[in-house]
């Protein structure tokens, strides 16, 4: 696990995630030309979950599905 510190909205929060799903989180946000902090900030706004790293993990899951279905 790799613990990273981040501001989102103004405040700062944690956050705990095996190197591979940064890694993940880091293309996507290259993908869509935001930085960490603004997918991050994405994610913590729209998850249906209390834990922002169980959030963090299902948005890199939907990514990889969605490449999978589009080819892409």
């Amino acid at each position: 696990m790799e613990k990273r510190s981040l501001s989102i909205a103004g405040h700062r929060t944690s956050m705990a995630l095996e190197p591979e799903f940064w890694t993940a989180l880091e293309t996507m946000a290259a993908e869509r030309d935001l930085s960490l902090a603004a997918l991050i900030r994405d994610i913590d706004e729209r998850r249906t979950t209390a834990n922002l790293s169980s959030a963090a993990r299902l948005a890199v899951l939907r990514w990889y599905q969605d490449q999978a279905v589009t080819g892409g």
